[in-house]
């Protein structure tokens, strides 16, 4: 892999597990990680990586942005049992729903199953299970 894009998979990271909301803090947590660049370097990755910035807001990837919208507007709760989480949807809305889970980056997420209105998810661990209801459950609020 190139240097280009190793950098930009550590952007990639760093907008998904961090609150990043200047180019400033992006540059500087970069550094920190052994990767030297400018402002204008920054400008140029967060540009082609697409990421969107909502007003007040951090930085945020595309398919993020798609994933919490979704979420948003078509699941009405969900619950952790051991290492499978129940989701329930807007009627008609599961397999919505369902796609953009098994499309989405979640840690320990192995797969769904969608009916009409509710989604079973299982994962690797009852953590993981946990860590996929408090994630979502902050997004429906």
């Amino acid at each position: 892999m190139s240097k280009l894009d190793d950098r930009r998979d550590a952007i990639r990271t760093l907008v998904r597990n961090e609150s990043i909301r200047t180019q400033r803090e992006l540059a500087d947590r970069l550094r920190e990680l052994g990767y030297d660049c400018t402002q204008a370097t920054i400008s140029r990755d967060i540009t082609e990586l697409r990421l969107e910035k909502p007003a007040g807001s951090c930085y945020m990837l595309p398919e993020d942005m798609r994933f919490q919208r979704i979420i948003h507007e078509l699941v009405t709760s969900a619950v952790a049992a051991m290492n499978i989480v129940v989701v329930k949807t807007m009627s008609g809305s599961a397999n919505a729903v369902a796609e953009v889970l098994d499309t989405s980056k979640f840690e320990g997420l192995l797969g769904t199953v969608a009916g009409d209105n509710t989604i079973m998810i299982v994962t690797d661990d009852p953590e993981h299970a946990q860590n996929l209801t408090d994630k979502l459950n902050s997004l429906i609020a």
